[in-house]
């Protein structure tokens, strides 16, 4: 079993910044990619930002020139840094991992979810 703990969520101003990181832990063979997704109130769950294993990243058309994803492999950590935020980026905030469990059985796991809330 893969666990995700995220942290950094909070209050910011427009125009600030927050970080956002999440750590994997548990039984894991390998990690092919991770990622943030975002739930604003009355939407869908959408993409925000993907990194692979080789470090090739995508990311939404909202967030691109603002947002980066970044990851420390070592780690099995991930991290999102979110620069000149907008009170649309608004959402609770999920880390997502996907990969190989020590019985090479495919997993797909999600952080708890980390409320981003961009207000003056």
């Amino acid at each position: 079993q893969v666990q995700l703990a995220e942290s950094g969520g909070g209050l910011v101003q427009p125009g600030g910044s927050l970080r956002l990181s999440c750590t994997a832990s548990g039984n894991m063979f390998s990690v092919n990619a991770m990622g943030w997704y975002r739930q604003a109130p009355g939407k869908e769950r959408e993409l925000v930002a993907r990194i692979d294993s080789y470090g090739s990243t995508d990311y939404a058309d909202s967030v691109k020139g603002r947002f980066t994803i970044s990851k420390d492999s070592a780690l099995n950590t991930v991290y999102l840094q979110m620069n000149s935020l907008k009170p649309e980026d608004t959402a609770v905030y999920y880390c997502n991992v996907l990969g190989a469990d020590t019985n090479f059985k495919a997993f797909d796991s999600w952080g708890q979810g980390s409320q981003v809330t961009v207000s003056s």
